[in-house]
């Protein structure tokens, strides 16, 4: 295991340089993703998901999106969980209307935890429709799967530090065609999380997105604040 956790890292290194030497002209921008996160457990197994999540752009100053993901959650075993949930989205647009969006992600999380170091593997699968009724378009689905790896340290108090990877293949975007079958988004982020009390954590962290293989690239540095809540 720890062969494939090292295996991991290595491939996640020369991604990320590959991609600063492929680069094109990036577009740079700053902003805040405000999360807050529900985690209602229905029996040992099985727990409901709850998300609210408000999104700022152009340096901090305009919104972007916010959003609500409802799904469930079932733990298959110790190391090993899937989980189904529906997110809406309401995206702002720059002639101040609202572009609304659907979409249904299946995950599969893979955690594994080597004495203080926890590795965990999620692989995610969404499909999202967007402006359904004012696009002539809006019912074709756009197709993604999303890997993400993190590492976290238990210092046995109540902080724990952790650094992340997620990479996007596009499987098909009607309104993004060129970028198919293409790695096209990474995102790394470092942030530590505060235990509150047994059901309440606060996190920050600090996240780049870095796009690439697509018309006009933007780069992405995000400031987070997350709470979340276990019942």
């Amino acid at each position: 295991m720890k062969i494939i956790v090292l295996h991991i890292i290595i491939t996640i290194i020369i991604t990320f340089f590959t991609n600063e030497l492929n680069a094109q002209v990036i577009y740079p921008d700053a902003g805040s993703w405000n999360t807050f996160n529900v985690d209602y457990k229905l029996n040992k197994k099985l727990s409901a998901v709850f998300t609210e999540e408000l999104r700022f752009k152009e340096n901090f100053t305009r919104l972007n999106l916010f959003y609500t993901n409802l799904g469930l959650e079932y733990k298959l075993s110790n190391m090993l969980k899937v989980a189904i949930i529906y997110r809406f989205v309401e995206k702002y647009q720059d002639d101040n209307s609202f572009s609304f969006r659907h979409r249904i992600m299946f995950d599969l999380t893979l955690k594994k935890k080597f004495d203080k170091i926890g590795f965990s593997y999620r692989q995610r699968v969404q499909a999202e429709k967007r402006d359904i009724y004012s696009s002539d378009i809006g019912y074709l689905p756009e197709w993604y799967s999303r890997n993400k790896f993190t590492l976290k340290y238990d210092t046995d108090k109540r902080y724990t530090p952790y650094a992340s990877v997620e990479l996007q293949y596009q499987f098909r975007n009607p309104r993004e065609w060129e970028s198919d079958n293409t790695l096209h988004r990474s995102r790394y982020s470092i942030g530590v999380d505060y235990k509150i009390n047994k059901k309440s954590t606060f996190g920050l962290y600090y996240l780049i997105q870095r796009e690439f293989n697509v018309v006009n690239p933007q780069y992405l540095y995000i400031v987070g604040m997350e709470y979340s809540i276990a019942l």
